[in-house]
């Protein structure tokens, strides 16, 4: 019974432990939730609206941001309030929070229901894969990078022509971004000792500054450079990122040099206006960190590059007796056979190549070429111990100059001190500054000459003195010498004072071939933009283009089936055409004249009569145009051109009348209009005359039964047959058949030449007659009734 009794109580205590394990677990998790509430963190309700969600976010993340409220939990508090609202301002997740009290961070080890505070076990943060813990939720090693939108815009886009950007969208919440940190780190901390600028955005308190940059989902890692933002699109591996960042340069910063091209590379010193720089190594690509030293530099140094491992170069590291167990970098000013500095180690850091390549900014005696050399080299004095003085030599660029300016150059070599520099100025570039440092005032050229100034604010002021007139010669040497001793003992021997006025851009011709440069990385940007489906950024230009096509395209295929739908249609009718001119019966017959003036023109017999005349509308007309069968295609298609641009009028009607087959009628029309001036007339072999109507124009009032006449008018090469139409008259146009007899030694062929020229001729004016017509402007000639059109004239 003692053994039973024991183990009853053994049973029992085991129970109680494995109830009180189960309370404790329970109680962890009834503690988590209301922390993973974001209804409650908010203050909202579950059917908060996205208006309402947002109104409340933005006054608690003004009221609990770190940088306004110096509680000591505010940090804490502002990361819960932004956490909240992405749940909440995002459908899905709210979505999926409502339905299963889930959260990303929850949903891959529970629902919230029964979901595990880890804090209270103890397990490695990295097992969990989760991006923050309590207080130390954050990466403080991105902390020094965090860059806020002021940051962005007034120090990294301007610090971007110096050196590019790599910047990290990321956030809080982003569970992908962690994948990609031991890698993000180890680039940072490989691109940061090379000169790179390295920027990191929190979306989640810089969303103003992540949709300025076109970055609207975590991770995204762009650069910048120029001002100009580009997105990264490969996988994220150091040796990608690395070649990201070397894409991101200019791709004419470093110039390849061997023993073909070294004199033609260290020679144009004087054209550029530049040191040159040559980088002597081992390795067949250029370093990334000479690279980037050259786009830091890319407005003072020229720079070049000589591997050292090609056959071409021997005599390039012979003439220089260069070291081929370390990198060596020369520098060359005006003497392209010396360098004029010289640095030599292993492991070349950044900062001692950039006090090498400031100290050799500038030749030993540039030329004033802009304004921004001009301040860099004579700089406004600032205090009293810190005066620098310009020596300027104002000059020439003609031949006859180089002795005295290589005579200056080589004064300018021996100086040692550092308050003096030496440039000179061609006085034809740089004329208004010339004019004032000379005191010259008919603006011509003059003999060179020496100046000595000190600027003394940035308006312009400055303190000079002419020094003497410079042909290169030892007394002027001397003379200069003696100057710039007695201004270091009494710098008041700068007596006159003058308002220097702004340089001009002598390099500004060369602003169309950058514009091409930048042209071209613009649409090599675009290219790889789309091909690597940027969409959200590209999808203003890509709809422009588009529209442009398809208004385009839609253009020429509504004209295309417009002219293919037009000729099925006059097809038929061309044949029946063909036939009525062969003599065979037709109701109607339609001309195409070349090229796109089609006008359809109907034939006027006994069929069309009553349809096209007699009862035709009221305000339409019929503009008949009157033929023979010998000119019948001639006239329809010079009578197609020119009613062409009437045809858009919906009264008026195109017909022609065969006078060959209805002349009977065309007389008793004529008739009613007789106080029309006279028509010529041919004269038949009988001896009588014969009224031609061929080319004759009548435009027929159906309902108001008048007519309106035009008559033919010759513009070609009869001169002497010419005549006006004016209302509805001209004089009379005999034709050639009348006066074959005057001149029977001319051939037939040249006569029908004549003939077929004539009847081109008859319609030139008929364009101006349709204004005129139109206008109203015309005599009408009222007819009592139409006569019948039922009898055809007996041919002879």
């Amino acid at each position: 019974m003692r053994g039973v009794a024991v183990t009853g109580m053994a049973g029992s205590n085991m129970s109680l432990a494995v109830l009180l394990l189960l309370s404790v677990l329970l109680t962890g998790v009834t503690h988590a939730g209301p922390d993973m509430d974001p209804y409650k963190i908010l203050g909202v309700s579950r059917g908060a609206s996205q208006a309402e969600i947002k109104k409340v976010y933005k006054r608690l993340a003004k009221e609990w941001h770190p940088d306004k409220n110096k509680n000591p939990g505010a940090e804490d508090m502002f990361i819960k309030i932004t956490k909240s609202y992405e749940i909440l301002s995002n459908e899905d997740k709210r979505a999926n929070y409502d339905r299963y009290g889930q959260t990303d961070d929850t949903q891959p080890y529970g629902s919230g229901r029964y979901g595990q505070q880890h804090d209270n076990f103890y397990f490695d943060e990295s097992f969990f894969n989760f991006p923050f813990n309590g207080q130390n939720h954050r990466d403080f090693a991105d902390s020094k990078y965090t860059l806020h939108f002021n940051q962005y815009i007034n120090d990294v886009v301007p610090d971007s022509y110096k050196r590019p950007y790599l910047i990290k969208i990321t956030s809080d919440w982003c569970f992908s971004c962690i994948h990609i940190e031991p890698v993000w780190k180890e680039v940072v901390q490989e691109m940061e000792t090379l000169g790179v600028g390295i920027g990191v955005v929190d979306v989640g308190y810089e969303r103003r500054l992540a949709n300025h940059l076109g970055a609207h989902r975590t991770p995204s890692i762009l650069g910048v450079i120029n001002g100009k933002v580009t997105f990264f699109h490969y996988a994220v591996a150091k040796e990608h990122l690395k070649q990201f960042v070397e894409d991101l340069l200019p791709q004419r910063l470093v110039e390849r040099v061997t023993d073909k091209n070294d004199l033609q590379f260290l020679n144009s010193w004087h054209e550029l206006n530049k040191p040159h720089v040559l980088l002597f190594d081992q390795v067949p690509v250029v370093p990334l960190l000479y690279k980037l030293t050259a786009f830091a530099y890319k407005d003072y140094l020229q720079f070049g590059y000589v591997d050292q491992g090609l056959s071409e170069t021997a005599n390039l590291q012979k003439q220089f007796n260069i070291n081929t167990y370390a990198p060596t970098m020369l520098v060359f000013k005006e003497n392209i056979d010396k360098p004029a500095d010289i640095i030599q180690a292993k492991g070349m850091k950044k900062q001692i190549i950039d006090e090498f390549m400031s100290n050799n900014k500038f030749l030993l005696a540039p030329r004033l070429v802009n304004q921004k050399l001009f301040d860099e080299l004579c700089p406004v004095k600032q205090f009293h111990r810190r005066r620098k003085y310009c020596v300027l030599l104002i000059t020439g660029d003609e031949e006859t100059f180089s002795s005295g300016n290589q005579a200056f150059l080589s004064f300018a070599s021996t100086n040692t001190k550092e308050v003096v520099r030496f440039a000179y100025v061609y006085q034809r570039l740089q004329q208004p500054l010339c004019d004032i440092l000379m005191q010259n005032k008919d603006s011509t050229q003059s003999q060179p000459q020496v100046v000595i100034l000190e600027r003394r604010n940035t308006a312009g002021k400055a303190l000079f003195k002419p020094v003497t007139a410079w042909n290169g010669s030892e007394e002027d040497k001397q003379l200069l010498l003696d100057e710039l001793e007695r201004l270091q003992k009494d710098p008041s021997i700068l007596s006159h004072d003058a308002m220097l006025p702004e340089l001009n851009n002598e390099f500004a011709s060369m602003f169309v071939i950058r514009w091409i440069y930048a042209s071209y990385d613009y649409l090599s940007e675009v290219i790889d933009d789309i091909l690597h489906n940027n969409w959200r950024e590209m999808m203003p230009l890509l709809s422009l283009i588009f529209s442009a096509l398809f208004i385009l395209f839609g253009t020429v295929v509504i004209q295309a089936f417009s002219d293919s739908g037009e000729d099925k249609q006059t097809k038929p009718k061309a044949k029946d055409g063909s036939k009525a001119e062969n003599g065979s019966p037709g109701t109607g017959t339609s001309s195409r004249p070349p090229k796109k003036n089609f006008v359809e023109v109907t034939e006027l017999t006994d069929i069309t009569y009553m349809s096209n005349l007699v009862k035709l509308r009221p305000g339409h007309m019929n503009i008949v145009l009157v033929l023979t069968d010998a000119s019948k295609n001639i006239l329809l298609s010079k009578f197609a051109k020119e009613v062409y641009s009437f045809t858009g009028s919906l009264t008026l009607h195109f017909s022609f009348l065969n006078i060959d087959k209805h002349s009977e009628w065309m007389n008793m029309l004529m008739e009613y209009a007789q106080d029309t001036m006279q028509i010529d007339a041919d004269e038949d072999d009988g001896g009588n005359y014969k009224i031609d109507y061929t080319g004759h124009v009548l435009a027929l009032n159906g309902y108001k039964k008048y007519l309106c006449l035009f008559k033919p008018v010759y513009t070609g090469e009869d001169l002497d047959s010419k005549s006006s139409e004016d209302e509805g008259g001209s004089s009379g146009v005999r034709s050639r058949s009348s006066s074959r007899d005057d001149h029977p030694s001319r051939k037939p062929n040249r006569s029908r030449s004549i003939s077929t020229l004539q009847i081109h001729h008859k319609l030139d004016r008929l364009g101006l007659w349709m204004e005129r017509l139109l206008e109203g402007t015309l005599p009408r000639y009222y007819i009592p009734t139409w006569p019948g059109l039922d009898k055809i004239t007996p041919s002879k």
